[in-house]
């Protein structure tokens, strides 16, 4: 019977380096990373939010009759986020009336909820060499087109709230997507030259003093235990038991360490590739987006218009990434084909999308019992403080875009400014930070620690406006002004810039050696289940309150809620959790 054996990616032949290959899957990888990364700072984070609540409002009426339309009272600080004593405006969407910036905040907690469950169904899939490039590129072609119908759908049909459904299409698409390529950054790191240059000389060192522990187990063995009363036959075969053979010599223990190193260069320089180049996009379309909005004067087609483009840009520039990115014959894994006397049989033919989705979540809840976070204590600690901080940073983003438009009654076109400011600062936060980390000799812990307080003062900032002092007529303070939020917007974005790319590497000295897709899937999941939760809290605070900006106490305590348990992650333990685990997958 023929059979076919996926070997791990640490059993490929690493002392060859492919230069024309990696550079081709390199340029795919960036390239989807430009063609995608402009849906997110474009629409995800900035026009979709607001053409969706701006959808609302052009069907919406005020309170309290429920008779005026909001259309006419344009000049009417309206929304749920209206002062005590202003109208607010609500739309009705079945039998229930909600706010308008309400309909934005549930669409895309829905949206978030179901990419969860997307991702967790789809984990085996993207890990099956022959269907990971297919996948990411079916999802890209959902989440693009999508986000083009948005073209086709004006606020005055009476189908007016499918563009809900097309918002969750280009949201699922997306983060699916990118699940997918993010698969592909292991296989990448360890093509680059400088690893393969490492992974050969530790291969060759370990052969060369393990065959010397062989020949004389009595002067390689580490500690007394491990050496026999009279003879070293005993303290070898424990020796070579051992997965701590690099402390044996420290040839070998250096070694490790630049490979190490060298992975760990190579997988953040190609992350934060994707992430420069995707910003540099994104602030390119949005500057492109301007002129439009500006001069149709923030109009429902502007903002449409400018989400359509964003699919626009999504779909073409995915083309380059279907022709550079690695097939399943060009994928690190090797297919090892071994066949049985009188056998003619192919296995390959039973693999099944439903079986696979079965297979990921019974993964999930085999990773997911206690037995197994116990080994991995540290990680799944780490893993509960990013379920708040994930969510956390998400809900500030579209919290303060909602409260500029509504309460501080800031145009498109500021909202696009802010929009320009907030990726170009976070280019420069994610160069500077690293900077600063040298220069103090800090831990990526502290950093992240000092990143997070940091973050939390932007909705603390935002409490102080509830004091009396800014609340009669005072011109500065409290976030009541543009002026406030155009700084806060760079001082955000220097801080989020860096926090991404902090919180995926200090991940990343969590996880085991050789499973990194599977536990960035998790790493994923995690953020994403938690993502619906701010903004739904945040849309029940403003249908409660009707003044959004209460739900800045509420971001105040979430993220706040995750630094204790940051600082509970023991850092050292869990890299040797983590080097020594592995995966029981006996239930």
């Amino acid at each position: 019977m023929t059979s076919i054996v996926l070997l791990p990616e640490d059993s490929e032949d690493t002392t060859k380096y492919d230069e024309r290959g990696y550079k081709r899957h390199f340029r795919g990888w960036l390239s989807y990373a430009f063609a995608s990364e402009v849906f997110v700072v474009v629409s995800l984070t900035l026009f979709l939010p607001i053409c969706l609540e701006q959808f609302a409002r052009d069907n919406g009426y005020l309170l309290p009759d429920r008779t005026q339309p909001c259309k006419a009272a344009q000049n009417t600080t309206v929304g749920p986020t209206a002062e005590p004593g202003q109208a607010r405006c609500v739309v009705k969407l079945g039998w229930v009336w909600i706010d308008t910036a309400s309909f934005s905040l549930y669409v895309y907690s829905v949206s978030v909820a179901l990419q969860a469950l997307t991702v967790i169904s789809m984990g085996g899939i993207a890990d099956h060499p022959p269907h990971r490039k297919r996948l990411l590129l079916a999802f890209a072609a959902l989440g693009s087109f999508a986000a083009i119908l948005f073209l086709a759908v004006p606020s005055s049909t009476q189908i007016w709230p499918s563009v809900g459904l097309l918002a969750i299409c280009a949201n699922v698409g997306f983060g699916a997507s990118i699940v997918a390529l993010n698969a592909y950054i292991p296989s990448l790191a360890r093509s680059t030259r400088a690893v393969v240059t490492a992974q050969a000389e530790l291969v060759r060192l370990r052969e060369l003093h393990a065959r010397r522990a062989s020949a004389d187990p009595d002067v390689y063995a580490t500690t007394p235990d491990e050496r026999g009363p009279d003879d070293g036959d005993g303290a070898a075969e424990r020796l070579l038991q051992r997965t701590t053979a690099d402390r044996v010599h420290p040839d070998v223990f250096a070694a490790k360490l630049a490979h190490d190193t060298a992975l760990s260069a190579a997988t953040a320089r190609i992350s934060s590739h994707g992430i420069a180049l995707g910003y540099g996009a994104g602030i390119f379309m949005l500057l492109l987006a301007l002129i439009p909005v500006t001069r149709l004067g923030g109009s429902t087609f502007a903002l449409r218009l400018a989400v359509g483009l964003s699919g626009v840009w999504w779909a073409l520039f995915s083309l380059p990434a279907a022709l550079w990115l690695p097939g399943a014959a060009q994928l690190g894994a090797r297919i090892a084909l071994t066949q049985e006397p009188g056998e003619g049989e192919a296995v390959e033919e039973k693999w099944s999308v439903w079986r696979e989705i079965v297979g990921a979540w019974k993964r999930l809840g085999g990773m997911l019992r206690w037995r197994e976070i116990k080994r991995l204590r540290n990680t799944f600690v780490y893993l509960a403080a990013w379920f708040l901080l994930s969510d956390g940073f998400t809900t500030i983003t579209s919290t303060a875009l909602l409260f500029g438009k509504t309460t501080l009654g800031m145009p498109p076109s500021a909202l696009i400014l802010i929009g320009v400011l907030t990726p170009s600062a976070g280019i420069l936060g994610s160069l500077a930070w690293p900077l600063i980390q040298r220069r103090l000799a800090w831990s990526n812990l502290r950093i992240l620690v000092v990143l997070v307080v940091m973050a939390s003062l932007i909705p603390a900032y935002g409490c102080l406006g509830f004091l009396p002092v800014f609340q009669s007529g005072v011109k500065f303070g409290g976030l009541t002004t543009w002026g406030e939020m155009y700084v806060l917007a760079v001082y955000f974005g220097s801080v989020y810039g860096a926090f991404q790319g902090y919180a995926r590497a200090f991940y990343a000295e969590l996880i085991p050696p050789g499973e990194e897709a599977r536990w960035y899937g998790l790493f994923s999941i995690t953020d994403k289940s938690s993502s619906f939760v701010g903004p739904l809290f945040v849309g029940l605070i403003a249908d409660t309150t009707g003044n959004i900006r209460y739900a800045f106490f509420f971001l105040v305590l979430m993220v706040w809620l995750a630094v204790p348990i940051l600082m509970c992650v023991d850092v050292e333990r869990g890299r040797e959790d983590a080097r020594q685990y592995t995966y029981d997958q006996e239930i």
